[in-house]
């Protein structure tokens, strides 16, 4: 009997070892299936970008999938820019508003997180646990976000980056640097300009020029400082004190919008339209909204590019569903079907190396060719450092 006892408790023995050894991934599906469970009824108040037909239609999708999967009424509020979301955050946190939040799931990045992340606002530490998570790019900028640790604040779900667009009729050779875009503004008067500042395809320029004409190209990667910012950013204002007269209306005058500039292109007026989108061209050119020889390029040296994300206040009120939503938004169905030009064209955070291979097929058809290398953004209190001094210096005319 002994013996038997001794093998019977030697296997038991072995066997918490083997559950010691499964422990982390069976608490983790475990703890998952908790949070679907909690998820389950909830309504979801999700702030994201409204200034897109394709995106809210897609928003739409999602909204209906998560309903029939997950049992989640997902609100989406429509804004025109997460900063306001980000004061009533800030707001509902002074009020002593610790739960019960009105906002369970925002689209943000960039300086609106930093703000959040700063003031304590945000819950952490949850994106890298959803499943998802396996099959995002980690090669992309999804761990910083303009330069501040994210820390699994806020899960990516699409990226971008700073593009141009011509017409093939019209410009069959592209300006392919800082120096080149200038002779090509001489030599085309008139025809080129950008968004005014602080339009947000506007500043994405300043900083791309910064980051091509600066001779201190590590300050961009902390904040600006009052004593060094005249000699970092010297490069970019000579640099626009010589476009500036060979833009559209002397550079007097900017248009609101890249859209307004897509209308320019269309009509001939300019040359160039710009985006932060580079499936944009292909996307209103399937539209019909841009001309059939539209295309898009960048400079030889690469082109600022970063990941928006979606992240969840500490007061939200249905955290559950909000995570629920998040890691929808990185499957692949939902992944792929957001890079479709006719859908939205708006790039995936996905690893094309961990996806079956037909889905593999799929993400690599609808990734741009001859796609300039991303540069990462400047660190976020740049943005508003950089379009202060441009309206201080241009914004008067």
């Amino acid at each position: 009997m002994r013996y038997h006892a001794d093998v019977h408790r030697l296997r038991a023995g072995l066997l918490g070892l083997g559950l010691l050894a499964l422990s982390p991934l069976t608490v983790h599906a475990q703890s998952w299936q908790q949070v679907e469970n909690e998820a389950k009824g909830q309504t979801v108040w999700f702030n994201a970008w409204g200034g897109d037909e394709a995106v809210n239609h897609y928003l739409d999708w999602v909204s209906g999938e998560v309903k029939r999967d997950y049992a989640i009424n997902l609100r989406i509020v429509h804004i025109a820019d997460a900063a306001d979301t980000v004061k009533r955050i800030q707001t509902e946190a002074q009020a002593g508003r610790k739960t019960n939040g009105s906002v369970d799931l925002l689209w943000v990045n960039g300086e609106n997180f930093r703000a959040l992340k700063e003031a304590n606002l945000l819950r952490t530490g949850w994106a890298e646990q959803l499943p998802n998570w396996r099959y995002v790019d980690v090669s992309k900028p999804v761990r910083e976000d303009f330069s501040v640790p994210v820390e699994g604040a806020e899960s990516p779900w699409g990226s971008a980056q700073l593009t141009f667009i011509a017409r093939q009729q019209q410009t069959p050779q592209p300006p392919d640097s800082p120096q080149a875009l200038l002779e090509f503004a001489k030599a085309h008067p008139g025809t080129v300009t950008y968004p005014r500042p602080p339009d947000f395809t506007g500043t994405a320029l300043l900083e791309q020029l910064l980051i091509n004409l600066t001779t201190q190209p590590d300050a961009l990667k902390q904040p600006p400082q009052a004593k060094t910012f005249a000699a970092v950013t010297a490069p970019l204002w000579a640099y626009l004190d010589t476009l500036h007269p060979l833009l559209w209306r002397n550079g007097k005058d900017f248009p609101p919008s890249p859209a307004r500039m897509d209308a320019m292109l269309s009509n001939g007026s300019l040359r160039l339209s710009l985006t932060f989108n580079p499936m944009h061209a292909k996307q209103k050119v399937a539209k019909g909204e841009l001309p059939k020889d539209s295309y898009s390029f960048g400079f030889q040296s690469g082109m600022l590019g970063n990941v928006h994300f979606v992240t969840i206040p500490a007061n939200a009120s249905a955290s559950a569903g909000a995570q629920v939503v998040a890691n929808f938004l990185l499957s692949p169905e939902a992944q792929l079907r957001k890079a479709d030009p006719a859908v939205w064209g708006d790039p995936s955070v996905l690893d094309p190396a961990k996806l079956s291979p037909e889905q593999q097929k799929t993400l690599q058809s609808l990734i741009p060719e001859h796609a300039p290398k991303v540069l990462a953004e400047p660190h976020a209190a740049w943005v508003n450092a950089l379009e202060q001094e441009w309206l201080r210096r241009y914004g008067t005319h």
